[in-house]
């Protein structure tokens, strides 16, 4: 018997804002931060990256999202401890 093919779903996701607002404020740099940083650990196959046109919440921005929880006034230099964080890596 053969069984349905599965989707495997990541165990982590996160959602980098690029509407224009978050984008010229940083964004384009923190997406630059988040893949380096899930290289650098090994999380190709545990975390989702995706880019949306806009969080609606412009003026708290740059915006990210992980794991639906909604981080506002991102800042690259801080990026790392805070992926480090919320994905449960020890840094």
């Amino acid at each position: 018997m053969i069984g349905k093919c599965s989707k495997i779903l990541s165990m982590h996701e996160i959602v980098v804002c690029m509407g224009s607002s978050c984008f010229s404020r940083g964004n384009a740099k923190s997406a630059e931060i988040v893949q380096k940083f899930i290289q650098e650990n090994n999380l190709n196959t545990d975390v989702t990256v995706r880019g949306c046109l806009c969080e609606s919440e412009c003026k708290n921005g740059p915006n990210i999202r992980i794991d639906g929880k909604l981080f506002s006034d991102i800042n690259p230099d801080s990026l790392p401890l805070l992926l480090a964080h919320e994905l449960g890596i020890e840094k």
